[in-house]
């Protein structure tokens, strides 16, 4: 019997749960239009692969992987692709995003698939295969799963632990998978302790679940896995707190599960991870939870695309006081803008809202300092000083008193008597400072190129600078050396100056005995007027010499 470490605080909100889970999954129909976005987890979006008018078959890859943090996106069916654009997606800002339109032909014709040979490929590559078949975990935060199987080189992780919790009020798309598909949640558990070489296997479970309870404990039965029935508390499915409930090891501040040793897979993820590797199917399909606000609340799956307008009518015609849908839990989740939206990965639990069910909060009162948010925090924060902080802007504060800490898991919201809603303070310090944090990185990145501008111009001054005197200490030098040819051409022009000398001078009138004293008078003066002007130019041919 495993001791349990119960974590600080939690709260025990009316479940909701067997308004859903008394009727088993149901399949939903092929819709005539699909619409798959093409980011549907953390990381960057997929890079679209198809275009508007190409045929895909179901499971074909119509999104690629791009960088770590990331998974590719396939059909969910075969058809014709529509269009490449944005389309309204299931996003708290509302914010369309860029999707892959297909209009199905109803054939369902697949793709070829491979299954995966774990046991003889390697581990790398079988990790690789993953994030090919786009498997992102389906507990709700959609991280890449094949991150999640390759921790750190010096990072060992000995506990492997299957999340069975589904602590979240309304949803129960968890229980019923692991009541009629125990045995291929175990398998998919098997790959990844495999991938992880993990030597433990922990399968927990609240105890307000007895079937799912009875149902893995029967799959377990030839396995050494740990089947744990933990009490019903939210938020017992955490990662942080379920880490500590099941070993005591709590997670450092800013760290994860990882750092302790532990890894933990939500059981959706872990059918979906079988499916890939023995059936070879990307991930295309999964289970939701449609429930609140309508006739006949059940789950059902859905393939990745279909509008949420189709399957919130397969619950029958929605009810007329109808005011809106929750994606999610109640706690956590949040209000979609649209029923236009697709089924995404993400999306475990559809809530229709009514006034009847989620009458509209009162409006919020001042804080009162009771403290009762501090005492149900489950990682032992101070909400009140948290949204002081907040509210008055002061950002570093809210830092130094660990904010990012904060799972947003609403305890605090949803036992403040002044019905303050201090998960949207959190969560708007947080983006606050995520925003300035941005524009720090920004414009430390633009100081560092504007030195380096600097740095290369005093660098490109100096370098020629240097060439220049080079040049001229070559000149010099190479003026002082000796050169017999142009000796030689210097003492050649010489010569021919002074044979022009000797010329000239040997120069003299001729003819002149018949001439007038006048004519002579007029010769001398020319020739004396030569004489001077030979005399300067001899006299100009000295300097240039």
């Amino acid at each position: 019997m495993r001791t349990l470490h119960p974590f600080p605080g939690g709260v025990h909100p009316p479940e909701h749960k067997l308004e859903s889970n008394s009727r088993p999954i149901g399949s939903a129909p092929l819709p005539s239009l699909l619409v798959v976005p093409l980011l549907q987890h953390i990381g960057n979006p997929a890079k679209p692969v198809v275009e508007a008018g190409e045929k895909v078959l179901k499971g074909q890859l119509i999104g690629k992987a791009d960088g770590y943090i990331s998974v590719s996106v396939h059909a969910p069916t075969s058809g014709k692709v529509l269009a490449v654009e944005p389309r309204p997606v299931p996003h708290p800002s509302g914010l369309p995003a860029l999707c892959v339109v297909i209009e199905a032909d109803g054939e369902e014709r697949w793709v070829e698939r491979s299954p995966i040979d774990y046991l003889n490929l390697d581990v790398s590559e079988v990790r690789n295969r993953l994030r090919d078949m786009g498997l992102a975990g389906l507990g709700g935060a959609v991280f890449p799963t094949y991150v999640k199987l390759n921790p750190a080189p010096d990072a060992a992780i000995p506990i492997l632990v299957l999340n069975g919790c589904e602590c979240e009020p309304w949803i129960t798309c968890d229980d019923r998978l692991m009541r009629e598909r125990a045995p291929s949640i175990i398998e998919g558990a098997r790959i990844m302790r495999h991938l992880l070489g993990a030597r433990e296997v922990i399968v927990a479970i609240e105890d307000n679940k007895p079937e799912a309870i009875a149902a893995m404990g029967e799959a377990c039965r030839d396995t050494d896995f740990e089947l744990v029935v933990v009490p019903t508390l939210y938020p017992s499915g955490s990662g942080k707190q379920l880490t500590q409930l099941l070993t005591g090891r709590e997670v450092p501040s800013g760290g994860r599960s990882t750092d302790v040793g532990v890894q933990i897979f939500n059981v959706g993820t872990a059918h979906a991870l079988e499916r890939a590797v023995h059936h070879g199917e990307p991930l295309i399909s999964r289970v939701v939870t449609v429930t609140g606000n309508v006739r006949r609340p059940q789950n059902f799956e859905a393939l990745i695309g279909t509008p949420l307008a189709e399957l919130v009518k397969l619950t029958g015609e929605p009810r007329e006081d109808t005011t809106g849908y929750i994606m999610g839990g109640p706690m956590m989740g949040f209000d979609l803008h649209s029923t236009a939206v697709p089924v995404v990965k993400a999306m475990n639990c559809v809530i229709a809202r009514s006034d009847r069910l989620f009458p509209p909060p009162p409006p919020p009162l001042p804080c009162i300092r009771c403290t009762r948010c501090a005492q149900v925090c489950p990682v032992r924060l101070q909400p009140q000083d948290l949204y002081w902080f907040a509210h008055a802007r002061d950002f570093g504060k809210a830092q130094e008193h660990n904010l990012f800490d904060c799972i947003e898991c609403g305890c605090c919201a949803y036992v403040c008597p002044s019905h303050i809603p201090l998960v949207d303070y959190y969560r708007f310090a947080k983006s606050e400072i995520w925003a300035r944090e941005r524009e720090k990185k920004a414009a430390d990145r633009a100081r560092e190129r504007h030195q380096f501008h600097l740095f290369r111009l005093e660098r490109e001054k100096k370098e020629r600078a240097e060439k220049l005197a080079q040049k001229a200490a070559a000149a010099k030098a190479t003026a002082a050396m000796p050169n017999p040819d142009a000796d030689a051409k210097r003492a050649a022009i010489q010569a021919a100056i002074e044979r022009a000398k000797a010329k000239r001078a040997g120069v003299v009138p001729r003819n002149v005995e018949a001439l007038s004293p006048d004519k002579l008078q007029e010769i001398q003066e020319i020739e004396a007027r030569r004489a001077k002007l030979r005399e300067v130019m001899e006299k100009s041919g000295e300097d240039q010499a």
